[in-house]
C-alpha cells in the first residue's frame, strides 16, 4: 500500500471514473479489464515475436501454450477493444472478449467476470477506463521484467480492500504482514499451501521472495482453497496476472468441509483465516481425523484452523497463521486443553504479538503462530512483542514498515540459526516449555518478554517531580476556569449546575 510511484496516479485516475458505482461492484469491472489487458499485451508481445521467426507460428496455439501464454483470438484483443470503447456495445465486446478466451484457455473456464453489458454499469465510464489503461504500455521484455500489470492488480487489490473496509477486506490481507510471514516461514522449495487463500496473496509474495533469493521460482508448487466465489475468482486471475501455476481447485469449496487436496501434505503453510468463525459447521465434524489434539469448539473455528493446517504439515513443515489474540490465552469448551497438547508435542516455534488497526477488516490486534514440525530448539518456543511497532497511514489503518518486518524477521532467523541472538525485555524472549507451563500453557509474549526498561532521561528526580507537580498544578488551574467558564454559559441561558 506504501509504493509510490505510477499505481497510485493510475489508481486516482480510475476511481474519479468510478462516480455512484459501489466499490464492491467496481472492483470486478476494473481488475476484470486489468487482466483482459495483460493476457492480450503478453500474447501481442509473443505473436511479434513468432511473426519475425516464421508467420505460420503466429497462428499456432500451441507454439504459445509451450510458454504459458494464453491464447487471444483476434476480437478479444486490446487493440480491437480499445477501437470500440466510444461506441454503446462496449459492455458487449468486453463480455464477448472474456468468453472467447475461457473458450481458448482451459485453466480460465468459470473465472472471468462476464457482466460488461449489464445495463447499470454506465458504458461511458466503462469506455474512459478502458481508454485509461490502453496507456499502459506493457510491451517488450525490459517492461514486462518490471510485471507493470501484475503490480497494478496487486495495488488495486489492496486499495479496493481499504475502500471496502470490513466488506471487502476478507480477500486481501495487507502486504506487510504477508511480507513479514513470508521472510520468516523462508518458502525457498517445496509444496506451499493457504487453506483460505483469498485473493493469493500470500503465493505471490512467496514467489518473490524466491525470486529475490535467487531461487527458482518452478521449484514450488502452489495450492490453496476459498470458499467464497467470487474470492476464487479473484485468487485465479491473481495467479494467471503473475503467471503463478497453482492448484486452487476445480472451484470454490468450504475447506473444513470439502477439503480439495485430502492427501496434501505441505512443506510451507502461510493462512489468514477468518478471525473466530462462529457457524463453522462443527457439529457435522465431530468425528473428523483432523482433531488430534481434541475437538475444536462448535462457537469458534480458531482451533480448527490450527488442527487442519497442522495435519496438512509435512514432517519438515512449517506454517505461519494469522489469527485472533484470543487464540493465545482462551479456555472456553477445549481451546486451552487443545492448546495445552499442541505444546506439549512441541509444534510451537514463535508467537509474534501484531500492533491493531493492521487489517481492514478489524482494528484488533492479532498474533502469528509460526508451527514447526522439525523444531530445531526442542522445548522451546520465541515470543516477539511487536504491538509498539507499525505507523499509521491513516486514522484507522497501520502499516507494519520494512523495518520493523526486518527487525522481527532477524530475530526469529538469528535464534534459528544461533547466530547472535539475546532475549531482550519487552521484546522478545526464547521460554521453556516448564515457563509455559507455568503460565498455563497461555501464549500471549506480553507474559514472557517482560517490560521494556524506560530509557533513562538524565533529569534527577526530584527535579522531575516539581516540574510535572508544577505542569499539572497549571492544568488544574486551566481545568477549573473552563468550568467556571462553561457553568456562566449555561446560566445565561437559563441552566443551572
Amino acid at each position: 500500500m506504501a509504493t509510490i510511484g505510477f499505481e497510485e496516479k493510475l489508481w486516482a485516475s480510475a476511481d474519479k471514473l468510478r462516480n455512484n458505482m459501489d466499490a464492491a461492484e467496481y472492483k470486478h469491472v476494473v481488475l476484470g479489464l486489468i487482466f483482459l489487458k495483460y493476457v492480450s499485451d503478453t500474447f501481442m508481445e509473443k505473436h511479434k515475436e513468432l511473426m519475425e521467426e516464421d508467420e505460420d507460428f503466429a497462428e499456432d496455439i500451441d507454439a504459445y501454450m509451450a510458454e504459458g501464454v494464453f491464447w487471444v483470438p483476434e476480437n478479444a484483443r486490446w487493440d480491437y477493444i480499445a477501437k470500440h470503447s466510444k461506441q454503446a456495445e462496449i459492455g458487449q465486446i468486453v463480455d464477448n472478449a472474456l468468453d472467447l478466451i475461457e473458450k481458448e484457455n482451459e485453466s480460465l473456464r468459470g473465472v472471468l467476470p462476464k457482466n460488461y453489458s449489464r445495463p447499470e454499469l454506465d458504458k461511458r465510464i466503462l469506455g474512459e477506463i478502458i481508454d485509461l489503461f490502453t496507456n499502459i504500455n506493457v510491451g517488450g521484455s525490459a517492461e514486462r521484467e518490471k510485471d507493470v500489470l501484475g503490480r497494478v492488480y496487486e495495488y488495486f487489490l489492496g486499495k479496493f480492500a481499504a475502500n471496502e473496509g470490513k466488506g471487502g477486506g476478507e480477500f486481501y490481507t495487507p502486504k506487510s504482514i504477508v511480507t513479514l510471514m513470508v521472510e520468516m516461514i523462508e518458502p525457498y522449495k517445496g509444496y506451499v499451501y493457504d487453506p483460505a487463500c483469498g485473493s493469493g496473496g500470500m503465493f505471490v509474495q512467496s514467489l518473490k521472495f524466491v525470486e529475490e533469493h535467487s531461487g527458482n521460482a518452478f521449484d514450488i508448487s502452489v495450492y490453496g482453497q476459498e470458499s467464497n466465489p467470487t474470492t476464487w475468482k479473484l485468487a485465479k486471475m491473481n495467479m494467471a496476472i503473475r503467471g503463478i501455476e497453482n492448484n486452487l481447485g476445480s472451484k470454490n469449496a468450504d475447506t473444513f468441509h470439502e477439503d480439495l487436496h485430502k492427501n496434501l501434505k505441505a512443506d510451507f503453510i502461510l493462512a489468514n483465516p477468518p478471525f473466530n468463525q462462529k457457524d463453522w459447521g462443527q457439529p457435522l465434524l465431530t468425528d473428523d481425523p483432523r482433531w488430534k489434539w481434541g475437538i475444536p469448539p462448535s462457537g469458534n473455528a480458531n482451533y480448527g484452523w490450527i488442527e487442519h493446517i497442522l495435519d496438512k504439515l509435512s514432517q519438515k513443515g512449517k506454517a505461519g497463521v494469522v489469527l485472533a489474540n484470543g487464540s493465545l490465552s482462551s479456555n472456553t469448551s477445549n481451546e486451552g486443553e487443545i492448546r495445552k497438547n499442541i505444546l506439549i508435542n512441541d509444534l510451537v516455534d514463535c508467537i509474534v504479538a501484531l500492533p491493531d488497526k493492521l487489517f481492514y477488516t478489524t482494528g484488533i490486534p492479532v498474533c502469528i503462530w509460526f508451527f514447526n514440525r522439525d523444531k530445531k530448539h526442542k522445548g522451546q518456543t520465541l515470543f516477539i512483542d511487536a504491538r509498539k511497532m507499525g505507523d499509521m497511514v491513516n486514522r484507522r489503518l497501520r502499516e507494519l514498515t520494512n523495518d520493523d518486518i526486518h527487525k522481527i524477521a532477524d530475530t526469529y532467523i538469528k535464534w534459528q540459526h544461533e547466530d547472535g541472538y539475546e532475549d531482550v525485555i519487552g521484546f522478545c524472549k526464547v521460554a521453556t516449555m516448564d515457563e509455559i507451563k507455568d503460565n498455563d500453557y497461555i501464549l500471549t509474549p506480553g507474559r514472557y518478554v517482560g517490560i521494556e526498561d524506560v530509557e533513562d532521561e538524565g533529569e534527577p528526580f526530584e527535579e522531575k517531580m516539581e516540574r510535572i507537580t508544577k505542569e499539572l498544578s497549571e492544568q488544574f488551574a486551566r481545568s477549573r476556569e473552563l468550568e467556571d467558564e462553561i457553568r456562566k454559559q449555561l446560566g445565561g441561558i437559563g441552566y443551572e449546575l
